[in-house]
């Protein structure tokens, strides 16, 4: 915002003035620090639960300030986000980190490099379904490959 002093316009009578935000809207925050790639998936996360706000679950329309934890939950991986700046406008992905410092776990972000096992068994086409003996094997097979946690 530019405010001009006098009737004459030079550059010694231009002052500028700074807007310090105080706090802004969560769902507006994570999709300015592109936690989020619209405002409205930002918006379903805090109506689904997904995101908190120093331990609280957080509506759309909560304020954040600098110095408040915010947690968000996407698929399996738990992020983790400390407010460095208010802002309500979307910023580029190199000038996040003036905005918000990411506290997320290594733990957490391996996940997301989780391989996913698959197993799948081959028949011949036109075998038809297996017979209770062929049944058994696989499931002896795949039992042999996948640990049961129930005892242990």
């Amino acid at each position: 915002m530019m405010i001009v002093t006098g009737r004459k316009r030079s550059t010694a009578d231009i002052t500028i003035k700074i807007d310090i935000m105080d706090a802004t809207r969560i769902d507006k925050y994570l999709w300015a620090i592109r936690v989020f790639k619209t405002r409205a998936d930002a918006t379903d996360a805090c109506r689904g639960g997904r995101v908190t706000v120093n331990g609280n679950e957080a509506k759309p329309s909560k304020e954040v300030k600098t110095g408040d934890t915010i947690s968000v939950r996407k698929g399996s991986v738990h992020y983790t986000y400390k407010v460095l700046s208010p802002l309500d406008k979307r910023q580029g992905a190199r000038e996040v980190e003036k905005y918000a410092q990411n506290l997320t776990p290594q733990s957490e972000l391996d996940k997301l490099r989780a391989p996913t096992e698959t197993f799948f068994i081959k028949r011949d086409r036109g075998a038809g379904r297996p017979t209770k003996k062929e049944r058994r094997q696989m499931d002896e097979l795949y039992s042999s490959f996948f640990v049961d946690d129930d005892n242990g």
